[in-house]
């Protein structure tokens, strides 16, 4: 089912602003509210940031971007349809670097068999350096 459609049989409409709030999280891959806003004016004048933070909340209940926490601000957003990741961010110099859920399976592994815990791992963000930055 397409954006249209998700969008109609929930009771809203395909508006602009909808459109370009998607494609503007789609475009930068991962984009906080204010990034998608900056995106967004470049293209539409128009659409102020309040009119952003809402449509996010509603693709994100629709199923079509999903967030996470990459610093202390606002959460970061990304396409639904990019594959499943785990979020390393260097806090030196703010790279953010996508890993697959298996490289941190032997910890969640872990977690699962000694506490019956189930990791987000769509949600798991891991603070440290790169190799870039490492002293």
């Amino acid at each position: 089912m397409d954006l249209h459609e998700q969008l109609r049989a929930r009771g809203y409409r395909l508006t602009p602003q909808r459109q370009l709030v998607l494609d503007a999280v789609t475009a930068l891959g991962h984009a906080t509210p204010e990034d998608a806003h900056a995106w967004i004016q470049l293209r539409a004048s128009g659409v102020n940031i309040s009119t952003v933070y809402r449509t996010l909340e509603l693709l994100e209940q629709l199923g079509l971007v999903n967030h996470a926490h990459l610093s202390h601000g606002a959460p970061t957003y990304h396409a639904a349809t990019a594959p499943e990741h785990v979020h390393l961010v260097c806090r030196g110099c703010g790279m953010i670097t996508e890993v697959e859920p298996a490289e941190v399976e032997p910890m969640t592994g872990m977690l699962r068999e000694q506490h019956g815990f189930q990791a987000d791992v769509g949600h798991l963000t891991v603070f440290g350096e790169c190799a870039t930055c490492v002293p």
